[in-house]
Formats: C-alpha cells, structure tokens, sequence
C-alpha cells in the first residue's frame, strides 16, 4: 500500500471519528451520558492497569488555593527541569536565577524507590462564564498522577506524602516574601474582596547591620533559631507553635528595624494589623485566619489600640481635670508637648510557623 493511500484512509477515519462524536454531542440524550460514562469506566478498568489521582488548584466553595496544588506545582518545577520540554520561568527574588515550573499540557515522569509515575498538568474553561469577584475561577489548573495499580500502597502512603513535604520546602526557599496589611473591613465585601492587600518586603536590615548590643542580640538570634526548629517541642507540650515578642520604646529606636531584621532572618512574611480598622473580634479573629504560615504578625501601637487595664481610664478621668489648672501654664504646655513627642509606643509581634 503506497503512502499516499495510507494518509488518505487516515484523514478519511479520523473524519468519522469527529462526525461521529459531533452526532453524539448533538443528539443523544445528556441524561443518558453519565451512564454511559460510569459503565465505560468500569469496562475500562478491566482492561486499563493504570490508576490516575487527579489535584485541583482551587478547592472549596470559595475557590480557596489548594496548599496540595502548590507543593506539588513547586516539586514538579525543581524535578521537571530535566525532562520536559515546555516551561514556564518567573522571577522570584532579584539578583537570583530564575524559578522554572512545568507549563500546561505536559508531562514528565519521576521514580519513586524503583517506581515509575507520570505526571501531567492541564487545565479547564468553564463553557459558561459568569460574573464573579474570584477571576482565577474561569480558569482551572489541575496536575494529574498516573501510575500502575500493583504500586497503589507505595504511591499513595509514601509517594504522595513525600512529594507534598518536598514541594512545602522548595516553595519556602523559593518564594518571594511580602509584607502584608489588612484592609478596612467595609471593603471586605465590595470590589476589594481581599481582607489583606500586600506589596514586595525588601528590607536591607539584618541583624548583622543592627545598631544592638551584642550579647543581646545573640540572644534575640539564639531564640529565634531555637522556635523555628521546635516542632517537635511544642507538639510535645500540646501548645501552638508561635511565639510572641513585645517592642516598646520611643519612635526612632530601630523596632521597625528589628522586625526587618527578625524576618530576614527567619525568612518570614509580614502581616501589618492596624487594629483601628477593626471593628470587634469577629473580624479580628477573620484576619488572623487569613494569614499564612511562616510569618510574623505585627500589631502596631497595641497600648494605645486597646483599653487594657482600668488603671487607664482612671489616669486619663485624672489627667482630664488636671488639664484646665495647666492650660494657662506655658511652662506646663511645653513640657507637655514635649513628653507627648516622647511617649513610647508598643508593637507586638506574633511569629507563627
């Protein structure tokens, strides 16, 4: 048979195939499809000796980021590199290479204790489009595992537990870290649908560059190291592995600084909390959801957001009638003014893992 002939029995089958998925698509019955597919499955099961776990990027009602979906985008896109053939690159730092990840429609494979797997990645459209405030929702990623069924229990007990570990690591080396603060709660709802807003955090402060004493600053160092690796500890008590700092002193006195220097240290992210745009503690507790892993939380001037003893009620009704004996006092108002320019103020920093 020439070539030729082969080519146009090709074109002329394939030409079948579509008219006759475009007949099926057009008139057979949409209740009877699911049928149809159910028993297809299972007729394919028999014969098909692979199995197929399927990892959506966005999960729950709210579209919400799969934690899954970006480990495994992140260790496919340090193991991908070598095999395949499409990329995606993006800068994650400055002055730093570039982070390479697998693009959409390809796949590669990886061996796992002498077991081969594929993977895949894919996305869909949605045939309906509608209006929505979560655009990423029009567009769905997903990654696809495929492996033989006799390698079920090593795949799914250890390979996929590995992969997920691997991925939350690289992704931490990787990532590019923000500063963070929380927008006022009557926007949560309209067209700033986000309650956190955040920028790039680039701060050049280190403890290295701290103006501190040394021996302190060992220490600072020494406790901040000694909580990142304390897993183990603080599961060990039964308490949350968080930690807390409290910075008072006057403006100009490097706690910004310090909170710079802290988080470049740890290599964590930032989340400014002004409490004045929050209204009570439902929403408070809201925000402090929303925040990730691996980042300190900063609630800015604490001492003068909040009613914290009824002592300050109390020196605040004195200084009120204290106040009409001074007014007509230079000296007083000076020395007034002066002790409000001086007035320390309070950060508090939370610093979760």
């Amino acid at each position: 048979m020439m070539t030729g002939e082969i080519w146009t029995q090709l074109s002329s089958a394939i030409t079948g195939l579509v008219l006759a998925w475009v007949m099926f698509e057009q008139y057979f019955p949409y209740q009877l499809r699911g049928y149809l597919h159910k028993y297809s499955q299972k007729l394919m099961s028999y014969a098909y000796p692979y199995i197929q776990v399927t990892f959506h990027e966005f999960t729950s009602e709210r579209l919400k980021r799969s934690e899954a979906f970006s480990a495994i985008q992140s260790y496919l896109g340090s193991n991908s590199t070598k095999n395949a053939k499409r990329l995606k690159a993006d800068v994650v730092r400055n002055n730093e290479p570039l982070v390479l990840t697998m693009d959409d429609y390809e796949e590669v494979t990886d061996v796992f204790d002498g077991v081969k797997v594929w993977w895949s990645s894919s996305k869909t459209v949605p045939k309906t489009q509608s209006i929505s405030f979560y655009p990423a929702a029009d567009e769905r990623r997903h990654y696809r595992l495929t492996f033989h069924k006799s390698n079920r229990d090593v795949i799914t007990k250890k390979y996929i537990e590995h992969v997920l570990k691997e991925g939350k690591l690289i992704a931490v080396k990787n990532r590019q870290r923000k500063l963070f603060t929380n927008n006022p709660s009557e926007n949560w709802y309209g067209w700033k649908s986000t309650k956190w807003s955040h920028v790039v955090f680039e701060h050049p402060a280190t403890f290295d560059t701290l103006a501190m004493e040394t021996k302190k600053k060992e220490e600072i160092k020494k406790d901040l190291t000694k909580f990142s690796k304390g897993k183990d500890y603080y599961a060990k008590i039964g308490k949350a592995w968080k930690r807390g700092y409290l910075l008072y002193g006057p403006p100009g006195t490097g706690k910004s600084t310090m909170i710079s220097a802290m988080a470049n240290l740890l290599d964590y992210d930032i989340y400014d909390l002004e409490l004045t745009t929050v209204k009570d503690n439902s929403e408070l507790r809201k925000l402090l959801i929303e925040t990730t892993g691996k980042s300190i939380i900063v609630i800015e001037d604490i001492d003068c957001s909040l009613d914290l003893t009824g002592q300050r009620k109390k020196t605040k009704e004195k200084d009120d009638d204290d106040q009409s004996d001074k007014e007509k006092d230079p000296v007083s108002k000076k020395k007034r003014r002066l002790k409000k320019k001086e007035k320390a103020a309070a950060r508090l920093l939370y610093l979760d893992f």
